[in-house]
């Protein structure tokens, strides 16, 4: 067989030579059995002289270490980031000249199961996904040599495998790892591997492979522990100060074969202990979140931490140590996609300030590899937390790329009829449950958030075909404009006071049709543009006759049903000002308090300040009482939580846009849709009383985009900079709008038109 030849289970030229192995039994028998331990592959060469460039690329499924020489290559974690993998696989390119030496060098792999070899029974069926199977390898190292040789080495059967010390791991139940088997030297060069068992060439994951192009996870914090209570002699809980998303280090000296135990949790119970209950109410096999740790002895510390797993927390438990439980003995490493950051937002309100804290720890939280609803009970990667969170993602961190990707994951997921999930990556759960308009909006909105914040409109064109098929799907299912399926507004603080599904779902069909119209005009099909339009004015007509009850009111009155309407441009403008004057009652029959779900959550404060009443979306922010985000912080939170009444999760970004709020209105940051990417800035800042100050930055492609304002005695004083290629339009609460040239400018504005 010619060495040359792009082997047939490899559906990309980037790997010439290419093959997919793994271990030559465990790809033969039943895969179902969560009992193996995580493979060592390994591989050693030798190179005749110096080296001049190495191109390492590489798809460890999944999940992977890689090691050269003795040393972990890249700052990494959990790479690559999970995709359907029987549709699209992503791998990872590092440049490793550094790392590699005249004469004899060795590579070693090490594989996790990651979403790749879910082994875990839980209520989305994972562990039952087409694409399922053992952990396996494809890597490409191409060495150019001082010499102008060039010298390919590629996985293939001369690879060795054997087991390693990472005796379990599974993504939601954690990760066991017994260090009396560790093999010393086992990246290295001259590593007896005789009793290592060749690697067997396997069929791939079947999906196309691709570069990942988006962050990669990394580790970017370490935490100590603010306090340690010990429970019993031998047990004893951590607690970070914040919740997280990562793992815990351990750091300790124990008689060898010691079983050191690590639970993790965001809740305590009455004795002092880990909750794990709740988070672990829809796993059905082995443990929540629970690390286990094996010393080999030998009496100097141990250090160690998990390679293939994640979780969410705040407390870590540790059960099993001998001697006395001291602050070193634990870490708490912080783990998410390593986003460049995008923004800031600061201004004289406290809770206002902790708040956005609270919103970004709960965005990166929930932003480890892809978005997902939490970092512990689920991990999934829910459409309707991320398209209500994606202005937030995008005003604080260049999340752009990111998205897309998760995109194409999303649209590998559509069925022919155009219909997708809630939930992506999924193993074929979530089209019948889950899903629904607002949901599935993530589809469609998604790629125009990139493009109006980033000016990039590749999320359009890569998706424009996949968002017409779904506009199919949602036609398919409507009687008369009219849809009727979908979640709602979930999680509201009184569901007896949801407006109906319908009313929501219905506004967000509208929605569809008008954007896939500005697509389609973008594209330059100006037939489809024109069809889609015409598509809206029915759905704006149907919406009106079916839900407006007259003078303004929307189905029930309640806020988000007044807010949707308002905000989702359905009401009529003769009936602009009444839809507002029962918004504001609504608001205020509720005592301006949070009467409303994670549709709402972004509705109503922004219907409120789009029309004129600023100040009582202001109110309802920032209110301490019972439902509201600032009633959250006087209960402890340090990220978002998924109820108002602290029921479920601690760490969800679902109710997230306040932190996209406070950079539109308050700080008045706007991108104009008319040219997008902040090439021109819609400037719009507000001036509530209680508030003082405000100073918000924005890195746009263009360069960073800077607002200061600072209230005086005499007025407001508004500092303001735009990069050397932007231009602005200042428009103020009151008083004559301004154009604004880049550069600095400061603004001052009387007192009597700064509200």
């Amino acid at each position: 067989m010619n060495a040359n030849r792009i082997p047939p289970t490899v559906f990309n030229s980037v790997f010439t030579q290419a093959r997919w192995i793994s271990h030559p039994d465990r790809c033969l028998v039943d895969w179902r059995q969560p009992t193996h331990p995580a493979p060592l592959l390994r591989r050693e060469f030798t190179l005749a002289a110096p080296v001049r460039g190495a191109r390492l690329r590489i798809c460890g499924l999944g999940y992977y270490e890689l090691r050269l020489n003795g040393t972990k290559v890249g700052d990494h974690v959990l790479d690559p980031i999970p995709t359907q993998y029987d549709r699209r696989v992503r791998y990872v390119e590092y440049e490793v000249a550094d790392l590699l030496t005249e004469g004899a060098n060795a590579l070693g792999v090490l594989l996790g199961n990651g979403w790749y070899n879910p082994q875990t029974a839980e209520v989305w069926h994972f562990d039952k996904a087409a694409w399922r199977d053992y952990p396996k390898l494809l890597l490409e190292l191409v060495v150019t040599l001082a010499s102008g040789e060039s010298v390919t080495l590629a996985s293939g059967p001369e690879w060795k495998i054997g087991d390693g010390p990472v005796r379990f791991d599974a993504l939601r139940n954690g990760e066991t790892y017994d260090a009396r088997e560790e093999r010393p030297g086992w990246d290295r060069a001259g590593y007896d591997d005789s009793a290592w068992k060749a690697a067997r060439i396997v069929p791939g994951p079947g999906g196309l492979l691709e570069p990942q192009l988006s962050p990669p996870c990394k580790v970017t914090d370490t935490l100590a522990p603010v306090s340690v209570n010990v429970i019993r002699p031998g047990v004893a809980v951590f607690d970070l100060g914040v919740n997280i998303a990562g793992w815990a280090q351990l750091r300790l000296a124990a008689p060898a074969g010691t079983e050191i135990v690590l639970r993790h949790g965001e809740r305590l119970q009455a004795s002092g202990e880990v909750d794990q209950a709740h988070i672990g109410t829809f796993i059905h096999g082995g443990d929540c979140q629970t690390d286990r740790y094996i010393c080999k002895g030998g009496g100097e510390t141990e250090i160690w931490e998990p390679r293939f797993t994640y979780h969410g927390f705040q407390y870590v438990q540790v059960e099993g140590f001998p001697g006395e439980a001291t602050p070193e003995m634990i870490r708490g490493r912080v783990v998410h996609t390593a986003f460049d950051p995008a923004g800031s937002f600061e201004c004289s309100h406290p809770d206002l300030n902790r708040l956005q804290e609270c919103t970004r720890g709960a965005f990166l939280g929930n932003f480890v590899g892809i978005p997902t609803d939490c970092p512990h009970r689920e991990k999934n990667g829910w459409t309707g937390d991320a398209q209500l969170a994606a202005e937030t993602g995008l005003f604080n961190f260049d999340v752009a790329s990111s998205y897309r990707q998760w995109l194409e994951t999303l649209a590998d997921l559509q069925r022919p009829n155009g219909q997708i999930p809630s939930i992506a990556p999924s193993p074929g759960w979530g089209y019948n449950w889950g899903s629904g308009p607002a949901w599935d909006a993530a589809l469609v909105l998604i790629p125009g958030y990139i493009h109006l914040y980033t000016g990039d409109d590749g999320a359009i064109r890569d998706q424009y075909d996949a968002i017409r098929r779904y506009l199919d799907f949602c036609a398919g299912m409507a009687e008369g404009h009219i849809l009727d399926f979908g979640l709602g507004d979930w999680c509201a603080a009184r569901p007896e006071n949801m407006p109906a599904a319908a009313l929501t779902s219905t506004a967000y069909y509208h929605v569809f049709a008008r954007e896939t119209a500005r697509y389609a005009c973008l594209l330059g099909r100006d037939d489809e543009s024109a069809a889609y339009q015409n598509l809206a004015a029915e759905i704006s007509r149907a919406f009106q006759k079916n839900f407006h009850q007259g003078r303004g009111l929307y189905d029930n009155g309640s806020p988000t049903a007044q807010a949707c309407a308002l905000y989702q441009g359905l009401v009529p403008e003769a009936l602009r000002s009444p839809a507002t004057e029962r918004l504001v009652e609504a608001v205020e029959a509720c005592g301006v308090r949070s009467d409303f779900g994670i549709l709402g959550a972004k509705y109503v404060p922004r219907a409120l300040a789009d029309n004129g009443r600023l100040d009582l979306a202001w109110r309802l922010l920032t209110q301490p009482d019972y439902p509201g985000w600032v009633h959250w912080l006087r209960q402890g939170a340090t990220t978002l939580w998924e109820s108002w009444d602290d029921v479920n999760s601690r760490n969800h970004i679902m109710f997230g846009d306040l932190s996209a709020w406070a950079f539109h209105y308050l700080a008045g940051i706007r991108p104009d849709p008319e040219q997008p990417g902040f090439k021109h800035v819609l400037l719009k800042p507000h001036f509530p009383e209680g508030l003082d100050h405000v100073r918000a930055t924005h890195h746009s492609p263009q360069g960073p985009v800077k607002v200061h304002w600072q209230r005086e005695p005499d007025g407001i004083r508004l500092e303001l900079e735009l990069p050397a290629s932007t231009t602005a339009t200042l428009a103020p609460p009151k008083g004559a709008a301004q154009t604004l040239p880049a550069g600095r400018h400061v603004v001052n504005l009387e007192l009597h038109a700064a509200s």
